[in-house]
């Protein structure tokens, strides 16, 4: 039986678009075993924020965690949110905080969670529009990445 999940938070998500010395920005997907709103499609690094830590110490965690990168905050991006609703309730809340960030250091290496990692230019972006997320999809529109 697949049973709904209803929650009663607002997670505060952090992430970055990630651009190499290419131009290239680096898209993840999670492994299909680890479910959730995310699956199946491209996504920006990112995750959780924790309590206690700063947005930009969020940031670098998150990035440094699930792809071994290390990175440079450029620019911060406008908030945006997403609430799913349902007919038991709300079964997600996210804020997602999201800056632009530059790689400097490390090396491309993906987590127990992350099945795929692939750097894509710019230009072809439009190429892979849909298998991106929805909410990936408007991190972009609001970056001017497309």
């Amino acid at each position: 039986m697949n049973e709904e999940i209803i929650t009663s938070r607002i997670m505060l998500a952090v992430g970055a678009i990630i651009e190499d010395a290419k131009g290239r920005v680096l898209l993840v997907r999670h492994k299909p075993e680890r479910g959730g709103f995310w699956q199946g499609r491209w996504i920006c690094p990112g995750g959780e924020l924790e309590l206690g830590e700063t947005i930009e110490e969020g940031i670098k965690r998150e990035v440094r965690e699930e792809t071994g990168l290390e990175v440079e905050l450029v620019k911060p991006l406008p908030a945006f949110e997403r609430i799913v609703k349902s007919a038991g309730g709300i079964s997600l809340h996210v804020v997602y905080i999201d800056y632009i960030a530059k790689l400097v250091g490390g090396r491309l290496k993906v987590d127990s969670d992350i099945g795929d990692a692939l750097w894509v230019g710019k230009d072809e972006i439009p190429r892979i529009w849909d298998e991106l997320h929805e909410d990936t999809q408007r991190l972009f529109e609001l970056a001017r990445v497309v």
